[in-house]
């Protein structure tokens, strides 16, 4: 399974790097708001930071303004990924994307019926959003589970990037799944390496090498 950092903070994407926790990044409009920062600015770094695939999404809701904004953002490097929100205007202009070579990814998906649209209109990914399903007291990875079903039963070639990742659980169902891609916040990737156990046993035997005699 892939990792993808979500993330538009270049510091935060950086720090994943150097762990070789990060095959691609995710971002979208609330997430580069908090960087404070032009949006153009912080895709271009990005992008070159990254050799994977990064997700910039467009902000219309019409056919002719996402088309507009999707040629804008392919422009800006080839690893670019057209993120494109699931409706019915969204589903067109993946269509047409994908007919001009240029990738998508589906954002913003809430059941294993949308996933199949956007699986029959082309998208290069599908993002189900788990973290947000489960706030609505949903079954979030069971969507997932339902959209790798219907995929694996007719072969699309779309991959499930699983988002609105919450927690390390999310991360170790999406892996048990065969899930293509989890899309995970900075702080999650950190608590993925994390166990109170490896912090005891560490913490014991640095403790037992100041007792070892040293050589002089």
């Amino acid at each position: 399974m892939q990792f993808f950092i979500d993330s538009a903070d270049v510091g935060e994407i950086k720090k994943a790097l150097a762990m070789g926790l990060c095959d691609g990044v995710t971002t979208n409009p609330s997430l580069v708001a908090k960087t404070g920062r032009k949006f153009s600015e912080v895709l271009k770094e990005i992008t070159s930071l990254v050799p994977g695939p990064v997700s910039a999404e467009v902000t219309a809701v019409d056919h002719e303004g996402m088309m507009r904004e999707a040629h804008a953002l392919a422009k800006v490097a080839d690893n670019v990924v057209v993120k494109v929100p699931l409706i019915v205007e969204g589903l067109r202009v993946v269509r047409d994307l994908s007919s001009e070579g240029i990738r998508t990814n589906v954002t913003l998906c809430f059941s294993p019926v949308q996933a199949l649209l956007a699986a029959k209109a082309g998208a290069t990914y599908i993002s189900p959003f788990v973290g947000r399903l489960d706030d609505i007291s949903e079954d979030g990875m069971a969507m997932v589970a339902q959209i790798l079903e219907i995929y694996r039963a007719y072969d699309f070639a779309t991959k499930v990037l699983v988002a609105s990742v919450r927690h390390p659980i999310h991360v170790l169902e999406a892996a048990r799944l065969g899930a293509d891609v989890a899309t995970i916040p900075f702080n999650v990737i950190d608590q993925l390496a994390r166990h109170p156990l490896t912090d005891a046993g560490l913490k014991k035997f640095l403790a037992d090498w100041e007792k070892v005699p040293k050589e002089k």
